[in-house]
Order: C-alpha cells, then sequence, then structure tokens
C-alpha cells in the first residue's frame, strides 16, 4: 500500500539514528522492518519536503511529504505500523521550539530532519541495549540478529535470508550456555549446534537471562511500568541487573516512547561540552529533550 506523510519523515536517518538495531537495507533501497513479530518492507518512493517552501529561524518547517510504499494492508498499517512511525507526533513543530540563536542545534535539526522516535517493543529495546553496552552498531546489530536466529521463530524470508521474531522472555529466561552454567551445561552450545561460532554476548549473557526471567515471571511488567511516571519509570529500570543510566534512558527514550528522556554517550557528552559548556537548556525543550538529543547525536556523529 502506499501512504503520504505530512510531516518530516526519512528512513534513512531513522535507520542510521542509532534507536533500532534489526533494520536491514534491501537491494531495492527499501528497508526490511522486523517488529512485534511480523515485518513490513518499506520503500521511500518520494520526498518533496527535500524542497519545502517555508523557512523560520533557519528551519524548513512547512510544506512537502513523504511518500511510502508498504508491504502490509491499510489495517496492519493502522494497527501496527502508523503507531510505529509515530505519525501522531508532528516533528516539524517540535523542531519549531529552537531557539533561534542556537546554531549548533539548528544545524543538528535541519541535518536530522526525518528522525523520528519509533514505537518500539519494551522489552526488545531493554534486551537491544543491554547488548549494546560497549559495542559498535554492526557488532550490536550481530548480536541481535544471532539471538534472534537462536531463540526467535521463521517469520518470512527476504533476499534468500530467514526473517526471525525478537524472541520472548519466556524463550531467553530458557537460554542455555556452558561457560554461565545455564541450562544444559554438559551439552553443546545453542549456537554452535545452529553453526553459529559465538554468541557475541559475552558478559552482557546474564544480565539479558536475569532480565528475561523477571518478564516472564511477570508477564505484566512492562505494560505495568508503561504507567509509571518518568521519575518511576526510571527508578524501575535501574533497578534491574546490568541496567546503568545510560541503557536506562535509551531504553525510555526508544522503549517507552518517553521523549523527554536524554541519551548521554561519549558522542553526546564530547558533543555538550564543545557547544553547552554551560549546560544545555532542558527546560526549553520540555517535553521533547529526546527528540532534540536525537538530532544532536546524529550530527554530532557524522560530522567527527
Amino acid at each position: 500500500m502506499r501512504v503520504e506523510i505530512e510531516d518530516d519523515l526519512d528512513l534513512d536517518r531513522i535507520a542510521a539514528s542509532g534507536q533500532c538495531f534489526r533494520w536491514r537495507r534491501l537491494a531495492d533501497s527499501s528497508w526490511l522492518i522486523p517488529a512485534f513479530g511480523t515485518f513490513v518492507i518499506v520503500r521511500q518512493v518520494s520526498d518533496s519536503g527535500r524542497q519545502e517552501k517555508k523557512k523560520q529561524n533557519n528551519i524548513s518547517l512547512y510544506g512537502g511529504s513523504v511518500t511510502l510504499d508498504l508491504s502490509c494492508s491499510p489495517e496492519e498499517y493502522e494497527k501496527i505500523w502508523a503507531p510505529y512511525f509515530d505519525l501522531n507526533t508532528s516533528y516539524r513543530a517540535i523542531r519549531e521550539m529552537i531557539d533561534p540563536a542556537d546554531a549548533f542545534l539548528n544545524a543538528a535539526a535541519e541535518a536530522g530532519r526525518g528522525i523520528r522516535i519509533l514505537r518500539q517493543d519494551p522489552f526488545e529495546t531493554l534486551i537491544s541495549f543491554l547488548i549494546s553496552q560497549r559495542k559498535s552498531i554492526p557488532a550490536i546489530q550481530t548480536a541481535i540478529e544471532r539471538l534472534c536466529s537462536v531463540y526467535g521463530d521463521p517469520i518470512g524470508e527476504a533476499e534468500g535470508k530467514k526473517i526471525f521474531s525478537f524472541p520472548s522472555a519466556e524463550r531467553l529466561a530458557a537460554m542455555e550456555c556452558e561457560k554461565y552454567g545455564y541450562g544444559n551445561v554438559t551439552g553443546t552450545c545453542p549456537y554452535r549446534e545452529k553453526g553459529i561460532r559465538s554468541c557475541g554476548l559475552g558478559y552482557r549473557l546474564p544480565y539479558i537471562k536475569r532480565t528475561a526471567e523477571f518478564a516472564a515471571s511477570n508477564p505484566a511488567a512492562m505494560s505495568d511500568f508503561s504507567a509509571l511516571s518518568d521519575d518511576g519509570l526510571k527508578e524501575a529500570l535501574l533497578s534491574f541487573y546490568g541496567v546503568g543510566i545510560k541503557v536506562c534512558s535509551c531504553t525510555m527514550l526508544f522503549g517507552f516512547h518517553r521523549l523527554d528522556a536524554f541519551p548521554v554517550d561519549v558522542w553526546m557528552k564530547r558533543a555538550l561540552a564543545e557547544h553547552y559548556p554551560a549546560g544545555f537548556d532542558g527546560e526549553r525543550y520540555r517535553p521533547y529533550n529526546g527528540v532534540m538529543q536525537q538530532y544532536m547525536f546524529a550530527y554530532y556523529r557524522s560530522r567527527n
């Protein structure tokens, strides 16, 4: 089906923004996106928004649209993919909040125009960012796909490669590992049984195992967490084994859609030190500090 989006949306920029690790670029430049036990193939066929009609504060705000072709039914689009792309939020209006005197953030928002904060599954996001610790994005993607191929279910195929769902909490809670003494310790590694030399999870595996055990034993936990205040959610996430402030902030922003969460990694530390030595004015951009963080993160990383 084909849809026209009257707002900022750029698939390539979303894919490069560091919030999602399972998107795969196909040969025709479309994107394969697995989520919520299914998948969609999306191609951005036009973007008249690149010739916007009006500018304010040096930021393109109005005019133009984005056309997408999606391999799903209208019903699936309305139920799964329109919410996934957060299409009820105006990112143009968010960009309009930017201080006209802030040259760096204006440039970052223009360069990052089209980034949206996806509404991803909270459990998948938490596990993904536990895996992300001290790993490059390609290494994160590889580790997650290996995990899905061993503990997920096949849900389709594209370009000769199987597509797998993200594993359930129950599957991950039952993970086996000789090294860490999980499950069938006298048997062979489930990864090697499937021809995968290494899981690549390392010291993160116990973090994943214990988080999954909690989620499997408390199936309503993620829904319950969604009802918490930002402070309450932060406290709950930090109580998980292996979750520090960065993993917590990323999970809040990308998994629970708390748009004020502001993850700070090495790139953001450098950007803040260089451009906001007196501190970033978070009060001005509340409740959308996380959107500003994405613009800054993507822009600063692309330039350094």
